[in-house]
């Protein structure tokens, strides 16, 4: 029996760049929670952006922000994970190199950004909604730092993932770096990830891998989905990401209305 279920959110349960639930989702995960089943939100988001999102029904789930460097459920820190001040400089300041990246820096009281380019910065404060502050000089704000994220607006996925590998060669013996999104490449702490997150909500709730499932679409989902006993793949899923899951899916909805079924049998 299905007793958790985590979810990654862009590309998996929002499509398209959407930037709000569907009415269907929010009532499908309203009543797996009434059924006693546990929800989580698994996103590299941060905990502000989701709760917005799950406005809702917010107090009826869990969360995991940040691509995991921050876990939390009834309003309590389950877990977090740290960037060293001195690994989030050199990396602020080789992404600063480049004229097509923006940078945004996670803390867990905002995100933080520069007003360098227009279209970054409304698509973080009026079209993600996130809690932002922005500022100056990146190089020069104090953390501690959850996460760091760069942002192609342009969409050029060739440009993209030759600066993630040179990212990767750069820090990868660091720090983790993946891409999270179309538009994204995450630095992901040290030590932490959605899969390690969600161990730990897994072991508050007292369930096994068995009993849980998750869905995911980009690399910075791997280790949750191979965690869990009944993981899922997006169909648009970046290219690998369906080996790691056990069965690939359009819809994250029609697959709780199969559970959900389940348990009137």
């Amino acid at each position: 029996m299905i007793k958790l279920i985590a979810s990654d959110l862009d590309g998996t349960l929002l499509h398209n760049g959407a930037q709000k639930l569907t009415p269907r989702a929010i009532e499908l995960i309203h009543e797996l929670t009434q059924k006693g089943i546990h929800f989580v939100a698994a996103s590299g988001r941060q905990y502000d952006n989701e709760r917005r999102l799950f406005s809702e029904i917010k107090d009826e789930i869990s969360y995991i922000g940040e691509n995991g460097s921050i876990c939390i459920h009834q309003g309590k820190v389950i877990s977090r994970g740290i960037i060293a001040d001195d690994l989030a400089c050199r990396i602020i300041d080789e992404v600063k190199k480049s004229p097509n990246f923006d940078i945004l820096i996670s803390r867990e009281d905002a995100c933080l950004i520069e007003d360098n380019h227009e279209t970054f910065v409304n698509h973080i404060v009026n079209v993600m909604q996130n809690t932002t502050q922005i500022v100056d000089d990146l190089s020069k704000i104090e953390g501690p730092f959850l996460k760091i994220a760069i942002c192609n607006m342009i969409d050029d996925t060739k440009v993209i993932m030759q600066y993630l590998e040179h990212l990767q060669e750069m820090f990868g013996a660091e720090i983790k770096v993946v891409t999270s999104g179309n538009i994204w490449i995450d630095f992901i702490a040290p030590g932490t990830n959605k899969g390690a997150a969600l161990s730990n909500l897994m072991k508050l709730f007292h369930v096994k891998p068995e009993e849980c499932m998750a869905f995911g679409d980009q690399y910075n989902d791997l280790e949750m989905l191979e965690l869990v006993g009944h993981s899922y793949a997006m169909s648009n899923s970046a290219p690998g990401v369906s080996y790691y899951a056990d069965e690939v899916t359009d819809s994250v909805e029609d697959v709780l209305e199969d559970v959900l079924a389940s348990l009137d049998k």
